[in-house]
């Protein structure tokens, strides 16, 4: 029993520090890296468990190292949510990524494995170019 509440603390405390969607749209443009954004709400059975077991066992297993994370809810933040999303199916995992024809946009919708996740990461990572592009594709870039 104890080893189930410390895993759930743990995964608490990997999540409360995700950044906001504009400190995660920032560290992508600076550091030139893929922008991930998984788009929820906390009564979504599939966005729960993204957001309870997958994306936690993405970040330990270092999957989200090179990219910039945030997650965006959708009924606190529902504008950015509509802005950012594309139909109204809950959850959305999107990935932007800056590619040689500038910033590219993946996205899965729908509760995900983990390891589905971490093709559309590796995907982005592989399109991800060293050379600079504008972000005004971006949401929020503006």
């Amino acid at each position: 029993m104890n080893a189930l509440a410390l895993t759930l603390v743990l995964h608490t405390s990997l999540l409360a520090s995700a950044p906001s969607y504009a400190d995660a749209l920032q560290d992508a443009k600076t550091n030139n890296r893929p922008l991930v954004v998984l788009v929820g709400a906390d009564w979504c059975p599939g966005c729960i468990s993204m957001k309870h077991s997958t994306i936690p066992t993405l970040q330990r297993n270092g999957k989200l190292h090179d990219v910039a994370f945030t997650m965006v809810n959708t009924d606190s933040e529902p504008e950015l949510a509509r802005k950012l999303m594309r139909g109204g199916s809950i959850p959305q995992l999107i990935v932007f990524s800056n590619t040689a024809q500038g910033w590219k946009r993946l996205q899965l919708t729908g509760a995900q494995s983990t390891s589905s996740v971490e093709s559309l990461i590796e995907q982005a990572r592989q399109m991800q170019t060293s050379e600079v592009h504008p972000v005004s594709t971006l949401i929020g870039a503006e």
